[in-house]
């Protein structure tokens, strides 16, 4: 059994728990930075495909599990951000560095464009308002087609910081350890935002508006706020991958993939960093788990799962309704379940994490 004896409030709101915490986080990022030299690169590809996955997952997160927001349209930033980055470079010569943040701001500029006249939407008509957004955006593309390539597309250019050029396919070692650093980078950012005041906010927006505005939380800003940092996140998520696909047009962040964001931060587990990891993992490691169990157990025994398409997505949505059903708080609910059965054994309870009610009575007014 564990216990940690506290004599100040630091604890709580400290980067790191204490030095076992600190040192975990950093075997992991020391473990994430060598993999380049043990993994080939299909392999090392897909990780740095799961990174992408994560940080837009850190975007939708800070909307949907940090202020209570629900949104179907976070591909849509995922777009701008793609679009954004590559026509800043390829149109304007704007070397990466400088197009990545601005392609971030231009996400989270829309981003707060809808959140300003909808500060009172709640609930699924919030996430109908984003997925009319999302369906809006896919449009503006294909109209801008001087800017955009309409229906064909847009090729996205190497990436070139300092004269050392980032590629998928030519140095996807290099490519994965930007990409990871990035990764890092906006962790220990969205980490501060929660210990901040505006972080506290989020929460209490989240679990209750009417107690937060009794205690002074002005809603409307710290909605908005939440939707321009959710944007930029997701923007620079957009970014990423459309370097990382190379060619990708309005089809490539359709409905389906703001609706598997979402999906995936439920699996992962919502209100928590870790959450948007474990989904991303889900994510990535779906697709080769169907292609490994094709190649090595299905094709002897004559069943071609090419015959049954959307068997990816139909296999992610039996994930998501087991979760629903069984483990509501998602994989990081589980693990914390594990984690803390052992820390207090035997004094364990089993309701110790049993679900309580979303709302309060005084928010029935609604």
């Amino acid at each position: 059994m564990r216990i940690t004896f506290k004599t100040s409030y630091d604890p709580d709101i400290n980067l790191f728990k204490d030095s076992i915490h600190k040192f975990q986080y950093i075997f992991l990022l020391f473990f994430s930075a060598i993999l380049p030299f043990f993994l080939d690169d299909y392999y090392l590809g897909e990780i740095a495909l799961i990174l992408i996955w994560s940080i837009a997952g850190m975007g939708l997160m800070v909307l949907v599990g940090h202020s209570g927001q629900v949104s179907l349209g976070h591909a849509a930033f995922m777009a701008v951000g793609a679009y954004s980055v590559i026509i800043l470079q390829i149109k304007l010569g704007l070397p990466f560095l400088i197009a990545l943040p601005i392609a971030g701001f231009l996400s989270s500029l829309l981003g707060i464009l809808i959140a300003i006249p909808t500060a009172k939407l709640h609930g699924i008509y919030l996430a109908i308002l984003t997925l009319a957004v999302s369906i809006l955006v896919e449009d503006i593309i294909v109209l801008a087609e001087p800017l955009t390539g309409g229906v064909n597309g847009i090729f996205a250019p190497d990436i070139e910081i300092f004269s050392v050029n980032f590629n998928r396919y030519g140095n996807i070692d290099r490519l994965y350890w930007l990409i990871l650093f990035f990764t890092t980078l906006l962790v220990i950012i969205y980490k501060n935002i929660l210990r901040s005041p505006l972080g506290r906010s989020f929460a209490a927006v989240r679990d209750s508006e009417i107690s937060a505005l009794a205690i002074g939380v002005n809603v409307a800003r710290v909605r908005t706020v939440a939707f321009a940092i959710s944007c930029f996140i997701t923007g620079i998520a957009g970014a990423f991958f459309g370097h990382f696909v190379t060619v990708f047009n309005y089809e490539t962040f359709n409905v389906v993939l703001s609706i598997n964001l979402l999906l995936m931060i439920v699996i992962g587990g919502l209100g928590s960093i870790h959450g948007a990891f474990f989904g991303a993992i889900i994510v990535g490691v779906l697709p080769i788990l169907i292609s490994l169990s094709r190649d090595r157990f299905l094709d002897g025994l004559g069943i071609n799962l090419m015959n049954f398409p959307g068997l990816e997505t139909g296999l992610f949505s039996l994930i998501l309704i087991l979760f629903i059903l069984f483990e509501p708080f998602g994989i990081y609910g589980r693990w914390l379940k594990i984690r803390t059965y052992f820390q207090l054994f035997p004094l364990y309870r089993k309701d110790m994490f049993k679900r309580q009610k979303s709302y309060l009575k005084t928010e029935r007014v609604r």
